[in-house]
């Protein structure tokens, strides 16, 4: 299960950093590719589709850690409406977290772009090439990112709420350093 004191294992804590910093490089890498249509575009997608893969992979460990092992339990005094929104809010970052990177996946497949992992390394065309489906799967991967965004700031602001205003243990149950 989770540390006797608490906590997430360490194995939860260094996933969720981790993926905590791949995620942020993600965004900034994001928001750069399509503002840009400098040579670095190129640099920054050739970037941006590893790390994607990287990022599903460890979603995947990681949902499958925190099935087996399970989290601490939330504050008793903790405020229903709260619990649930901590609730649903990690749902929506799992799912996101995966579906995030499958669909941009998708969205390659059907636009009939290779998918290079890292030199002669490709993933296969998961969806057939269909300009249309790449359009629909474009506005998809753009929306979820601005949805991914918004969920974050929000997983953020309830870490420092519970870090500085309620000071409940909730944020040293992820932190990797004991007070």
């Amino acid at each position: 299960m989770t540390d006797a004191g608490g906590r997430f294992s360490p194995l939860q804590r260094a996933l969720h950093w981790l993926m905590a910093a791949m995620v942020v490089a993600m965004l900034f890498i994001g928001v750069g590719m399509v503002s840009t249509l400098h040579p670095r575009y190129l640099v920054l997608i050739a970037i941006h589709k590893p790390l994607g893969i990287a990022i599903l992979v460890l979603a995947v460990l990681r949902l499958g850690v925190r099935l087996r092992r399970g989290a601490p339990p939330l504050p008793a005094d903790l405020p229903w409406w709260q619990a649930a929104g901590a609730k649903a809010s990690h749902v929506l970052l799992y799912a996101l977290l995966i579906v995030m990177p499958l669909v941009g996946w998708s969205m390659l497949s059907a636009g009939g772009y290779p998918i290079v992992l890292y030199g002669p390394i490709h993933l296969p065309q998961i969806v057939p090439h269909d300009d249309a489906l790449h359009a629909i799967l474009r506005a998809a991967h753009a929306w979820l990112a601005y949805l991914f965004f918004v969920t974050i700031l929000l997983h953020v602001a309830a870490a420092l709420f519970h870090a500085l205003v309620r000071r409940d243990g909730v944020f040293q149950s992820m932190a990797s350093w004991r007070r």
